[in-house]
This record gives C-alpha cells, structure tokens and sequence, in this order.
C-alpha cells in the first residue's frame, strides 16, 4: 500500500544535475503530499524536500534550497527531484514516500513504505 519505486540516480561530478523520479504503483500520486528523503552511511534520514498533493506548495531543507526542485507530473503518475548544482555532501541514498504535509514546520510526514531508494554519488 502507497509503494513507490525511485529512479534516477547515479555517479554525477560536483555541479552536475541529476533528476530522480518518484513513480507510484497501486495508487494515484496525485492524490498525497509526496516527500524526498535521503540517508546518508552513518546518518539518519533526513527529508529534503516535499510537495502538497495539490503541488500548490513545496518546501525544501536549507541545505538543498535554491538547487533542487520538486515537482510532479501526474499524467506520469510521477514526482520529479530536479537535482542542480550538486555537492558531494549530497552523496546518500534517496527515497520517496507518500506522506502527510505540515505547514509548522512545513515538512512531509512519511505514511507509505519504503522502496529500495535510489544511490546518488556525487565525486570528481
């Protein structure tokens, strides 16, 4: 139940751009906040970025603000992480997950299972 699968990663040079995908089986994408998260060896996971069900609203962690962008296109039933400007402390595995959206702090709250994620690399 609200299982996605991601896509898109790979090794990737610093400055370069990735796009991960979010893609949803067995539910429409569209409607449910869709949350980016990543974990890198030792560390929690941490989000990066959300987008409302509505894609009226999407937030960002400081630390990827102004690289990367969220968005969705559902005819695809798919949500996009445009990544830019990359920076090898953006190295981890990324995953998507259906989630509720707060406003207060805005953040997105993962309700649906994990995937497999997808591995970013980014090194010279």
């Amino acid at each position: 139940q609200l299982q996605l699968v991601e896509s898109g990663g790979g090794l990737v040079q610093p400055g370069g751009s990735l796009r991960l995908s979010c893609t949803a089986s067995g539910f429409t994408l569209e409607n449910y906040a869709i949350g980016w998260f990543r974990q890198a060896p030792g560390k929690e996971r941490e989000g990066v970025s959300c987008i409302s069900s509505s894609s009226d609203s999407t937030d960002y962690a400081d630390s990827v603000k102004g690289r990367f962008i969220i968005f969705r296109d559902n005819a695809a039933n798919t949500v996009y992480l445009q990544m830019n400007s990359l920076k090898p402390e953006d190295t981890a595995v990324y995953y998507c997950a259906a989630s509720l959206r707060t406003t207060n702090p805005p953040m997105c709250v993962p309700i649906g299972s994990w995937g497999q994620g997808t591995q970013v690399t980014v090194s010279s």
